[in-house]
């Protein structure tokens, strides 16, 4: 298999005052195993949509989602709360790290609340090393720039060995260079860990980054490569 996650004809439909609305309209993608695959769009296209039904925080109306073959779709809450957290990582454009907590803390905390099997301290210090913050791990989120700060995330997604990491404009908050450099840290992971990486952006100059792209415009997908 080589896809991680692949979807089936997935459609969203949210009830609204003044009718159904249909945020996805048949999607069909394939997201391939250890790659960073990007999703296009401006506000409204369907891609964070798509990107909470991916990583199992929301359920399509219709059609099938395959993560590492299985359906999440038909999985029940009970199985779909474990894969979220043995099996999924989150970046999001607010970094949501604990204020009063260094970048090893936050990193080391996330660790426990997987029940990390191993050495929390040294894969803490391992994830800081890949995104380029080992000098900086005692400093609080406040003394970070908002690059340092986004990198710390992403060393918390990490942490845990995620087979997915989903980011939501994780670039969103960033000026452009320090937004491709998130980029690059996402394209590296993919390699030094083997992890498979599916972010959500607007911004045209991150395309050619990506191993697959698919542009969605008004919930459905209109190119994808």
């Amino acid at each position: 298999m080589r896809y991680m996650i692949r979807t089936e004809g997935v459609k969203r439909c949210f009830k609204t005052s003044g009718g159904d609305f249909w945020a996805l309209k048949g999607i069909d993608m394939e997201a391939p195993k250890g790659a960073l695959t990007i999703l296009k769009g401006r506000s409204g296209s369907g891609k964070t949509t798509l990107l909470n039904i991916l990583g199992a925080l929301d359920k399509p109306t219709e059609g099938k989602v395959l993560f590492d073959g299985s359906d999440i779709a038909r999985m029940d809450e009970r199985r779909r709360t474990r894969l979220r957290r043995m099996q999924i990582g989150f970046v999001f454009q607010s970094v949501a790290l604990i204020p009063m907590m260094s970048a090893f803390e936050n990193v080391e905390y996330a660790l426990r609340l997987t029940r990390y099997p191993g050495d929390r301290a040294e894969r803490a210090l391992e994830c800081l090393k890949l995104v380029g913050l080992s000098q900086r791990m005692n400093h609080l989120p406040q003394e970070l720039s908002g690059g340092e700060q986004q990198r710390v995330a992403i060393a918390r997604a990490i942490a845990h060995k995620p087979k997915v990491i989903f980011a939501d404009e994780p670039t969103g908050e960033l000026d452009t260079n320090t937004g491709l450099q998130v980029v690059k840290i996402f394209k590296d992971l993919t390699q030094a860990e083997g992890v498979t990486i599916i972010m959500t952006t607007h911004d045209t100059g991150l395309m050619e980054i990506g191993d697959a792209v698919y542009e969605l415009e008004d919930g459905e997908v209109v190119h994808g490569e």
